[in-house]
């Protein structure tokens, strides 16, 4: 596994972390707890140290299945980083300083924690990031000892900006992919000129760019893929990149021919987002130990050729681009 810097704070991350959307057991399909745990130290084996959640995902369970997965690895050194302000105590117009403070206390708790790495703002609405107070309220849990960084996960290049101009913020978790190239020559740099670490999630777009799905694949009532897969349920733009499911499956089937021969498309898919170097840590999911692995294993392969990106580049503006709904 290979490292980098997170951010100007010096400390050193896996380049493949694990996103932990999957643990909450109410938005990928069920999971029980010791399937989580195994997930969670197949990861952990293959040098992941980097694991992000949030108080949201299953109602706090994904934080309790990595704080029980902390105490079985004592003295362990993994980098935390989780996310608040999705909850209905706080979001859409509830935010206030008790609030966010009650949040992070819960989420301390659950975690079994007494400094969280990084707490993110979860995607919370222009309007509270224009007003900027939710800043100053994460300053003073950061003062106090509770957080070491934060951070903000975001929807869109508006919402960016506003997180780029605060002082003191030390990443941007974005959604960044082959079918998802907008951040690129917008997010990309301005972070990369403020020093600001960035966190990709969804690399695979849902799954659509494992090119394992077919028009007929069916997801489980509890999966997002099912009942977010229009934006029923929160932005479109975290399923399947926001791309109609069966145009989807056109695409990374047609995304197929441009699979080298010594990698599956999985792995390709992750290392295009490697080779951006202001990338800091992508952090796909996995449903299973074996992904999990399969994900970690992508830190080995080489950069993919120039050739390559300046094609997927020319599909993605030709033949993807047009069909994302959503924020971008």
């Amino acid at each position: 596994m290979k490292f980098r810097t997170f951010g100007k704070g010096g400390e050193k991350v896996s380049e493949i972390g694990l996103g932990c959307w999957q643990l909450s057991g109410n938005a990928w399909g069920d999971l029980d707890e010791a399937k989580a745990l195994e997930i969670l130290a197949a990861a952990a084996d293959a040098g992941v140290n980097f694991l992000d959640t949030a108080d949201v995902y299953g109602t706090g369970r994904s934080e309790e299945l990595i704080g029980k997965f902390l105490k079985s690895r004592p003295g362990s050194d993994f980098f935390i980083a989780t996310k608040l302000g999705r909850t209905s105590d706080l979001y859409p117009d509830k935010y206030t300083e008790a609030g966010v403070r009650a949040a992070l206390e819960a989420s301390l708790q659950r975690l079994g924690v007494e400094t969280i790495s990084l707490v993110q703002l979860h995607c919370v609405p222009v309007e509270v990031l224009r007003q900027g107070d939710i800043f100053d309220w994460l300053r003073k849990l950061q003062a106090e000892g509770k957080i070491r960084h934060f951070g903000a996960s975001v929807e869109d290049t508006a919402q960016a900006s506003l997180c780029l101009a605060q002082d003191g913020l030390a990443s941007l978790q974005i959604i960044f992919n082959i079918f998802r190239q907008t951040p690129e020559t917008t997010i990309l740099p301005a972070a990369k000129a403020k020093g600001i670490a960035i966190i990709v999630r969804l690399p695979l777009a849902s799954g659509l760019l494992s090119g394992k799905f077919t028009k007929d694949t069916l997801f489980a009532e509890n999966d997002h893929r099912n009942f977010n897969r229009d934006g029923q349920a929160f932005n479109v733009g975290e399923t399947f990149a926001g791309i109609p499911f069966d145009k989807g499956v056109e695409l990374a089937d047609e995304m197929k021919h441009f699979v080298p021969e010594s990698l599956t498309m999985v792995q390709m898919a992750q290392r295009w987002i490697l080779d951006h170097d202001e990338v800091t840590v992508v952090i796909p999911g996995a449903r299973t130990p074996a992904q999990a692995r399969e994900n970690a294993s992508v830190s080995r392969l080489p950069e993919l050729p120039e050739s390559l990106h300046a094609r997927l580049a020319r599909y993605y503006k030709t033949e993807v681009e047009p069909f994302i709904r959503g924020t971008y």
